[in-house]
């Protein structure tokens, strides 16, 4: 009869450990591939309105990053069950940390999406929260019964799998940040059509594209760009913290575009002063439209960025620093 019991505690004990590692090595995976976009969710969770811990919004990114990196790494080691007390416990205060987040974010109705699994998954607050539960609960029993987690293998195989994962982590992360997403899940990747976004279904949601305008002083010029069939938009979210040094760059693509017939345009969310005074330095050959900042930041994770049209499809998207691999 206790051996029976056993058999089954340990059996449960591996059913959790399975589970608990495959759900944060996949939540750390969806948000890797887009780092910038749990940056700007940390930075909605620490600003006035919510948390009220805009000290902290300058270190959103790394904060960020380490909580990502830290789920993949944690996941896999509970999984090879490398140096299982401290994994756990690791575990513990991560899953206690996300329960008050999406907690704070059901019962205050203040982050309306915590981005637990990035763009790819989305759920509603409550949904998130019991889910947060439910890990809590099954890495509490794993902490109580850490003795039915062994190693893979005796040998150094398990903490050498660790860090390889925590290496490749950190390799994508750096590629990432240099380019753009490996995966994009957002309405505006390659091959998605921007005008079908912002089409109302019959399930009542709101559309995955909204508040895409392009405004030039009078009038929204979108519905009109997205007819054109050769369109470069060069994305600046915000001008005051764009890499500046990257307009030096497109000024050249955006010559090569104009060239070749494409209509050229910048979209930002930024005052007219600094958009004239960047558009003097650089030379820029194209005008500034206007566009609402998380818009902008959604349609692309570089500032600047360079997105290609063609009738409202995405054909091409590129960070400044690969604005040369633009085809033409």
């Amino acid at each position: 009869m206790k051996k029976s019991k056993i058999t089954v505690t340990f059996v449960l004990v591996q059913m959790a450990r399975i589970l608990v590692g495959a759900l944060f090595i996949f939540s750390g995976f969806v948000k890797l591939v887009d780092p910038i976009g749990s940056q700007y969710k940390f930075e909605e969770y620490f600003s006035e309105g919510v948390l009220n811990m805009e000290f902290l919004i300058p270190y959103a990114l790394p904060f960020a990053i380490f909580l990502i990196i830290g789920e993949i790494v944690l996941g896999v080691a509970l999984l090879v069950g490398w140096k299982t007390k401290f994994t756990v416990r690791s575990l513990l205060i991560m899953i206690l940390f996300f329960l008050f987040l999406t907690w704070y974010s059901a019962y205050y109705n203040k982050v309306t999406d915590c981005g637990c699994f990035g763009d790819a998954i989305k759920l509603e607050p409550w949904e998130t929260f019991y889910k947060d539960v439910l890990l809590t609960i099954l890495i509490f029993f794993i902490s109580y019964k850490m003795d039915f987690i062994k190693p893979i293998t005796k040998t150094r195989l398990p903490g050498k799998i660790t860090f390889i994962t925590l290496v490749i982590s950190s390799f994508i992360t750096y590629y990432v940040l240099a380019h753009l997403p490996i995966i994009d899940f957002r309405p505006y990747a390659i091959g998605k059509n921007i005008e079908e976004g912002m089409q109302y279904k019959d399930d009542g949601k709101i559309p995955p594209v909204h508040d895409f305008m392009l405004e030039d002083t009078q009038n929204d010029l979108a519905p009109e760009i997205l007819k054109m069939e050769k369109v470069m938009l060069v994305i600046a979210s915000s001008l005051d913290k764009s890499d500046l040094e990257g307009f030096s760059d497109i000024k050249i693509i955006a010559d090569k575009a104009i060239e070749k017939g494409y209509k050229v345009y910048g979209a930002s969310a930024s005052f007219s002063d600094i958009i004239e005074l960047t558009i003097n330095k650089f030379n820029l050959p194209f005008e500034f439209l206007f566009c609402d900042e998380t818009t902008l930041k959604t349609m692309i994770r570089a500032n600047p960025g360079i997105i290609i049209l063609n009738k409202g499809t995405v054909t091409q998207k590129k960070n400044w620093h690969d604005a040369d691999g633009i085809e033409l």
